[in-house]
């Protein structure tokens, strides 16, 4: 009896071992973010989701409503109805113009909406964020959910963050899209979503060392 539960001390402590292990390699691995200065430049590009499309102003969008939470400038270069292909067009004047240190990035709405090639929609995303890092800036990357019943995320979201180790807010839009009282028409978000959409975001950027 005694033996046994040495073994079994042995056991758990052996389990406890792995899992600071583990999780001290999923801290390593973490993406940082370069803190932001309080003259720094956030853009936040994308669709109509960037834009506010749903909002009754533009004060409502959730750019707006982040730069009042983290007191940092953030421009908004959303453009409804953009698809990712034109977004990639977009972006490389964009950044030329603006020399933003920080770039949050939705984009493939659309995309996901008109049933494009879904694998052309994701190298458009790479093209983008490898654009943004040539740049010198930091990504932020969120995702967008299928326009199917439960909404899922796809996965070539995590995929990209994972990669060019950038942070990714994966679950908020999703979030919004399931909740009639957050959306403005059955695709867009209202005031209070935008809203909620900048918190998540204010505390990602919190998370990764940005603020």
């Amino acid at each position: 009896m005694i033996r046994h539960n040495q073994r079994l001390i042995v056991v758990q402590f052996c389990l406890i071992v792995f899992l600071c292990l583990n999780l001290a390699s999923c801290s390593e691995k973490q993406a940082k973010l370069t803190p932001l200065a309080h003259d720094a430049l956030i853009l936040a590009f994308g669709d109509s989701l960037t834009f506010g499309t749903g909002s009754h102003v533009q004060t409502e969008s959730y750019p707006a409503v982040l730069q009042g939470l983290i007191g940092r400038k953030v421009i908004n270069a959303g453009v409804p109805g953009e698809v990712s292909a034109q977004g990639l067009q977009r972006l490389k004047t964009t950044l030329q113009n603006l020399s933003p240190n920080l770039v949050i990035l939705c984009h493939g709405a659309n995309d996901l909406l008109r049933r494009l090639d879904i694998s052309k929609t994701e190298r458009n995303l790479a093209e983008m964020i490898e654009l943004i890092q040539q740049q010198g800036a930091d990504v932020v990357l969120l995702a967008v959910p299928q326009p199917n019943l439960l909404l899922t995320v796809p996965n070539f979201y995590p995929q990209l963050a994972d990669y060019y180790q950038v942070p990714a807010e994966l679950s908020i839009v999703a979030e919004l899209e399931r909740s009639p009282e957050l959306k403005s028409d059955s695709i867009h978000p209202n005031a209070s979503g935008y809203r909620q959409m900048a918190e998540r975001i204010a505390l990602l950027l919190q998370a990764h060392g940005a603020i």
